[in-house]
């Protein structure tokens, strides 16, 4: 039996359909109206099997499957950072989609906060780029010493962007100094987040 063919088994379980029903019924019906809460407890699970639950709660729930689910983001929160990623590596494998997001802290050694993980920094901005625009039906995968760490504020992030279209003309010497004052570094090769090189001048 291949991936696929065992993640439908779990899409078809009357339980998980259930569950998806249930985490996706209206916040509210009123806006003055708390937001009922759900909680769920799983036990009994082994090996992936939470893996192959996460994936088909989300899809359940994803209006790109059924019309059950609103579409709504999804947070996974695991114990640390090397279950967060191979849980984040699995939910890749098993579904091949684009919108699910790693979100780890910043630095290369845990509890040692002065060297900044450039391709860590470069995830969380994708993460944070991504779900900030109101965006539906993703999943942020992630653990506690990422979350209590302070990101920057969603119009600082915006105000930073720069937006380069296909086609478009772009001044050159505005653009380095740019990416100068944003703390990158001009390099002969880029070859990590933080670093551009200017290539095509002969």
């Amino acid at each position: 039996m291949n991936l696929q063919a065992l993640l439908g088994l779990y899409q078809n379980d009357i339980r998980l359909k259930q569950l998806a029903a249930a985490i996706s019924l209206p916040v509210r019906t009123h806006p003055d109206e708390p937001s009922p809460k759900i909680r769920v407890q799983l036990d009994n699970l082994y090996g992936s099997s939470l893996n192959f639950i996460a994936t088909a709660v989300w899809q359940l729930t994803s209006s790109k499957t059924e019309t059950i689910g609103n579409g709504a983001n999804h947070i996974f929160v695991l114990n640390d950072h090397e279950e967060a990623a191979y849980f984040h590596n699995d939910l890749e494998q098993l579904t091949k989609a684009l919108d699910i997001c790693y979100f780890p802290d910043s630095f290369k050694k845990a509890g040692d906060y002065k060297e900044l993980n450039s391709s860590h920094v470069m995830l969380r901005t994708e993460a944070l780029t991504k779900f900030s625009n109101e965006r539906k039906g993703g999943v942020f995968v992630t653990y506690p010493e990422a979350l209590i760490e302070k990101v920057v504020n969603p119009k600082t992030l915006s105000g930073n962007m720069i937006s380069i279209k296909v086609g478009e003309n772009l001044k050159i010497d505005p653009l380095l100094k740019r990416l100068t004052n944003l703390g990158f570094r001009r390099e002969d090769f880029a070859y990590e987040p933080g670093q551009y090189a200017m290539r095509g001048g002969i």
